[in-house]
């Protein structure tokens, strides 16, 4: 699923290890996440959204392949 974590996370400044802190993952979760290779639980979503103030459809879309996919 296609996403925009590592956008939305280097416009706050934020490290992946600092974003893993606040919503209680390893920074492996953000990382894996960010490539495209770990869907995150519903309720990791829920957290990563609640900290960006968002909703979940804005920082993921079900609809896309991972950015690094390949066919």
């Amino acid at each position: 699923m296609k996403n925009d974590l590592r956008d939305r996370r280097q416009r706050h400044d934020l490290s992946q290890a600092d974003l893993a802190a606040a919503v209680d993952v390893t920074r492996q979760t953000i990382n894996s996440i960010e490539r495209g290779r770990y869907d995150p639980s519903l309720e990791l979503a829920f957290d990563l959204a609640d900290h960006f103030d968002c909703r979940i459809g804005d920082i993921f879309d079900p609809n896309s392949p991972p950015a690094d996919a390949t066919g």
